[in-house]
């Protein structure tokens, strides 16, 4: 089964504090590392958890807000002293080039590869990327300024084909990959064999959920509907549900209402006000909502396994 991990890198908010880092996070899907935004230090934090950067695909900003953009510089400019030559794809609201366009003017022709610029569409669902095996897509989300969530999901896989129907109905090689694209077989004598017969399902598409920031937005449910993980913001508890409608962030019951609305099987939760240098009552307002919560951390690993309760580990 391919690799379907995720990274925390950082997951505090706008205020720098000692405890958190500002958000930042690694997919890796299918063998490519895929970052969604990209706060102040982020490169420290790769460097930190042995995560090797120039293996990086692409970048995805959910908004540009400082705390999600501020690590760009550096980490772009490392990627050039690291000699990389492949494209680097950002997507990013067009406002983003106001950084970007300036940062590579200045590093000129030290530049050792090119940057293209993707922009966002903040008021309805767009896919991102695509290949063989894998989708990104992108959603609205509630905040001050435009901010878009992401999803990242497997495309539905081959059937398996059984092994003892290879060799009870003597199936030749050549023909294997047609039965797991869903073909049916004939014998040498004419008998016609359903696929079903042959082939058990293949695994259950993985997907992964991605907002923050955002204000409790309930019609964000159908574009996360059964996501494997959720990652939501919970910058507040529900003692400041005023600063929370205030600045368009959720509180972690709201979080928890989410997951429990969109039927997710795991929610994962961060993007903590700096107020909170102990984060059980957060935890605490979420599972009485949503039990599976878990609090996000820096260095934490997130396995996605279908069928299989997830887990993760701490590379801190």
């Amino acid at each position: 089964m391919n690799k379907f991990q995720v990274t925390i890198l950082g997951c505090g908010s706008a205020i720098p504090t000692t405890m958190h880092h500002p958000p930042s996070q690694l997919v890796d899907l299918n063998e490519k590392l895929f970052m969604i935004d990209c706060g102040e230090g982020t490169q420290f934090q790769m460097r930190k958890f042995k995560i090797r950067i120039n293996k990086l695909h692409s970048l995805f900003i959910s908004h540009l807000h400082g705390d999600h953009i501020f690590g760009l510089p550096g980490l772009l400019s490392t990627l050039s002293m690291l000699g990389r030559t492949a494209d680097l794809h950002i997507y990013a609201h067009k406002e983003i080039s106001i950084l970007i366009k300036p940062l590579l003017i200045y590093m000129g022709k030290h530049m050792s590869y090119k940057i293209e610029l993707h922009h966002l569409n903040p008021d309805r669902e767009e896919f991102l990327f695509e290949n063989k095996s894998i989708r990104i897509s992108s959603f609205p989300l509630k905040h001050r300024i435009d901010t878009n969530g992401f999803l990242f999901e497997e495309k539905e896989s081959p059937k398996h084909i059984i092994r003892e129907m290879i060799d009870f109905y003597q199936i030749p090689v050549r023909q294997i990959a047609q039965i797991k694209e869903g073909a049916d077989f004939i014998t040498s004598n004419g008998t016609l064999i359903r696929n079903e017969i042959l082939t058990s399902p293949g695994n259950p598409p993985r997907r992964y959920a991605y907002c923050s920031d955002t204000a409790y937005a309930p019609e964000i449910v159908p574009y996360i509907k059964n996501a494997d993980i959720l990652y939501h913001e919970a910058t507040f508890a529900e003692s400041e549900l005023t600063r929370a409608g205030e600045t368009y962030h959720s509180t972690a019951r709201q979080a928890a209402e989410i997951a429990k609305a969109a039927e997710v099987k795991h929610l994962v939760i961060g993007h903590y006000s700096s107020r909170y240098n102990e984060l059980g009552v957060l935890l605490k307002e979420a599972t009485a909502i949503f039990p599976n919560t878990e609090l996000a951390a820096e260095g934490k690993v997130f396995d996605i396994y279908p069928h299989i309760r997830h887990y993760c580990t701490d590379n801190r």
